[in-house]
């Protein structure tokens, strides 16, 4: 009978003891693991990652402008105090922030802001590598308009543009002399209207401190990552074989656009690679030296520019990629890739189109569902009305626009295999990647190599082996262009 009291007994106390524990771990609440901020030119986001889901409330302020956040059921700690840290002079929309307990188990956070924004703050479950996620995206209240980016962009290079260096970069015939009649430049006319607008008034002066405004900790920004740093090239021009007919007659009215998505970004770093190394910063590199390499170009005469989905480290969604490129009526769409696989033995570049009846190869499939999710991982806030528009979006297709995209991954293929770069497949694959649904624009998605390939990971770091891949890009470009004229059409901007 001792025997078995003394049993129970210690059974019961283990029993009190396991309460207490659970006691205490609800009493303390959410643990903060990390905090985030990533800010771009679009929004900037900040994340908070926790071991479980949060809940906050928030409301925004003006005169001056600010958004307060109160997050519930956490204390303040360390790492939720790193957030006033991770505020760069730079960002577009935060000033500075001040963070503090505003009551037992709530934390608020206030932003003071740059200007007037609209706020988007939503839960994500997890996913990858990070746990539960609070997402806060601030948003401009007037939505930057791709088109207005662009043309931005050519006002300010304009001297650059006009002057004689560097017209037969681009491996095509330089533009002719400027005839007496002018040549009809849509884009062209909206730019000199853009340029008689008034500036945007002066950002308000930084708040420092004040009776209910404790000091803001400001750190300088660090500078953006850089692999590579080697000059952009001239581009040996195309075999004479390529070039199709006469300037003449393929001659076109307008700026032949080039919409480049750096793949992944911000929240979502894509691949890494052995060594470490993100794709998202990869894949931005090989972008930034194509863009130098299609704005010193023309299509017969006419001046070519490219548009980035993301020029720099920020999560743009896979809808949101594809309605830019749709925005500034690019003619085509090249999305920039390096991608891992399970093994470090997979190796190879790749070139892939839509596929509307499935997918080519079982690879081919698995790499689309795996940069489909990309979504997931980067975070976007879908509420009812942006799923049913990104359904939308996102069905249509059309069977001219992959035959186009054929064309175009074809000729790329056979540029990349030109370098000396080993192909992982020798033609075009075809697969349901969610970011090449343009309806209108010929469209590709490029895999520059596998990052997870120790042999490619050192080659896609290297400057010469990015300027070697952006100078078959570029290549692949004209040969498409030379075989296929852009129509000659006004844009509706």
């Amino acid at each position: 009978m001792k025997a078995g009291g003394l049993k129970r007994r210690v059974l019961l106390q283990g029993g009190s003891i396991a309460l207490m524990l659970g006691v205490h771990q609800i009493a303390r609440g959410a643990s903060i693991l990390a905090v985030r901020v990533w800010p771009a030119a679009d929004y900037t986001r900040v994340t908070i990652e926790s071991d479980t889901r949060l809940s906050s409330q928030q409301l925004v302020v003006g005169s001056p402008p600010r958004l307060a956040v109160d997050i519930e059921g956490i204390d303040l700690n360390p790492e939720l105090r790193e957030l006033v840290g991770k505020i760069k002079p730079g960002d577009p929309y935060i000033n500075g922030l001040r963070v503090g307990q505003n009551a037992p188990k709530v934390v608020r956070i206030v932003f003071d802001l740059k200007q007037a924004v609209v706020p988007q703050v939503f839960s994500l479950a997890p996913v990858a590598a990070y746990k539960h996620r609070l997402v806060l995206d601030l948003y401009p209240e007037q939505a930057i308009d791709p088109m207005e980016a662009l043309i931005a962009e050519r006002l300010r290079d304009a001297p650059r543009a006009g002057s004689s260096s560097g017209s037969a970069v681009a491996g095509i015939a330089p533009s002719p002399a400027p005839s007496s009649a002018p040549a009809v430049d849509p884009l062209g006319e909206l730019m000199a209207q853009q340029s008689m607008r008034p500036g945007p008034p002066a950002p308000p002066p930084p708040v420092t401190s004040g009776p209910d405004r404790p000091p803001v900790l400001v750190v300088p920004a660090p500078p953006p990552p850089v692999v590579g740093t080697a000059p952009v090239r001239p581009v040996p021009p195309p075999p004479p074989a390529a070039r199709g007919g006469t300037a003449t007659a393929s001659r076109t009215d307008r700026i032949i656009i080039v919409a480049l998505d750096p793949g992944h970004g911000g929240e979502d770093p894509g691949a890494t690679g052995p060594s470490g190394t993100r794709e998202k910063d990869i894949v931005l590199q090989v972008a930034f030296r194509l863009r130098d390499r299609i704005n010193a170009g023309s299509v017969s005469g006419n001046p070519m520019r490219a548009f980035l989905t993301r020029d720099a480290d920020f999560f743009v969604p896979l809808g949101v990629r594809v309605q830019k490129a749709r925005r500034v009526q690019a003619d085509l769409f090249v999305s920039i890739h390096a991608d891992a696989f399970t093994t470090p033995a997979a190796r190879g570049a790749s070139v892939f189109a839509l596929s509307q009846s499935g997918a080519s190869s079982s690879a081919a499939r698995w790499m689309a569902n795996k940069e489909n999710d990309a979504d997931k991982v980067g975070g976007v806030n879908v509420g009812g009305h942006e799923a049913q528009v990104q359904r939308a979006l996102l069905d249509m297709s059309t069977t001219a626009q992959i035959n186009d995209s054929l064309k175009l991954g074809g000729a790329m293929l056979g540029e990349i295999k030109g370098i000396g770069a080993r192909l992982h497949k020798g033609q075009v694959e075809q697969a349901g990647f969610a970011v090449l649904k343009a309806p209108d624009i010929p469209s590709v998605l490029v895999e520059t190599a596998f990052i997870s390939n120790p042999e490619e990971e050192a080659n896609l770091r290297r400057a010469d082996y990015q300027e070697n891949l952006a100078d078959a890009l570029m290549r692949g470009i004209q040969r498409y262009f030379a075989q296929n004229p852009p129509l000659a059409r006004s844009r509706q901007l």
